[in-house]
């Protein structure tokens, strides 16, 4: 292609690597022969490619490839079927060099692929911080406008403590709702990563957000996993929560089991007033009530229980 013609890429009936929820949304831009991007222009004939060389090197980590492919006038924004650039496979693989490669040659840090997925979704599924890193300093959203998984969804599906860490730290979105997982300390709950669950409450999710009524300490139910449900109840979650089927946490577990003594111990043995104090005073500080906490003038031993520590 030369100078300043337009293409269209047409989106069909192709899923992406990991999920299918929504089309992507496609930039008006220019094309160029060493910034080859996607126009959503409407008219004539769309077409798509197949996987480039570039995207094969970008994918395996093939970095000297990758760099002779760019030198070489390759097009480092096109983009396959499903919408997947090669910024995008990098990033899914956690090919950190190759990723800073293809920004430096002007990347779309923000583009999407036929899920609504942008590349710092996939370097979190990929529970790379490097890459997370390297694609928010090139100006990657941290809440981009998704009708579907965050990048902090994502991070607390891989199960990476780091990436939840740093993309709250940079700002990320609590409470970001999804459709089919409902907030990130449901997806954390429900994939029994608990690290990521003490980052988030720490951070001040939520404990009762509800997904169709259900709670993050439902999903601890059916999991069973006593830990995860002891956190959530410290952490002031409602062991009386209804779903939209009626059902409490606790009417998920077997009878006798230890996730069952477990709910029926704090069903008995309501928390302590001091414990009570805890929640009401995370739950006033809100966001980051951490970094507030620590400021208070009170003895240091009040800090650490205030802390969960």
């Amino acid at each position: 292609m030369q100078g300043s013609e337009r293409v269209c890429v047409s989106i069909v009936g192709s899923v992406s690597q990991r999920s299918c929820f929504s089309w992507a949304h496609l930039e008006d831009v220019n094309v160029s022969p060493g910034n080859c991007r996607v126009d959503n222009w409407q008219g004539g004939k769309g077409f798509w490619v197949e996987r480039t060389p570039v995207h094969e090197a970008a994918q395996r980590g093939e970095s000297l490839q990758l760099q002779q492919l760019i030198e070489s006038g390759a097009c480092v924004n096109q983009v396959t079927v499903d919408s997947i650039t090669p910024l995008h496979a990098a990033s899914l693989q956690g090919q950190a060099r190759c990723v800073q490669l293809l920004l430096a040659a002007g990347a779309q840090v923000d583009a999407r692929n036929i899920d609504g997925s942008t590349p710092l979704c996939d370097a979190c599924a990929s529970g790379s911080i490097e890459c997370v890193k390297l694609l928010l300093s090139y100006g990657a959203k941290v809440n981009p406008p998704l009708y579907t998984a965050s990048p902090l969804h994502e991070a607390c599906m891989s199960g990476s403590s780091e990436c939840v860490r740093l993309l709250i730290d940079v700002g990320a979105n609590l409470e970001a709702h999804d459709c089919h997982f409902g907030t990130p300390l449901h997806v954390a709950c429900a994939r029994e990563h608990l690290d990521c669950v003490k980052v988030l409450l720490n951070a001040g999710a939520n404990v009762n957000a509800a997904k169709l009524h259900e709670t993050a300490l439902h999903h601890a139910a059916k999991v069973k996993n006593v830990d995860l449900i002891e956190m959530l109840i410290e952490f002031g979650g409602n062991i009386y929560a209804r779903d939209n089927r009626g059902k409490k946490p606790s009417d998920y577990t077997w009878s006798s089991s230890a996730p069952a003594k477990c709910f029926e111990y704090y069903e008995k043995t309501p928390l302590t007033l001091s414990q009570l104090c805890r929640v009401s005073l995370r739950k006033a500080t809100g966001v980051r009530g951490l970094e507030k906490i620590a400021k208070l003038n009170i003895p240091p031993r009040l800090i650490d229980y205030l802390s969960y520590n």
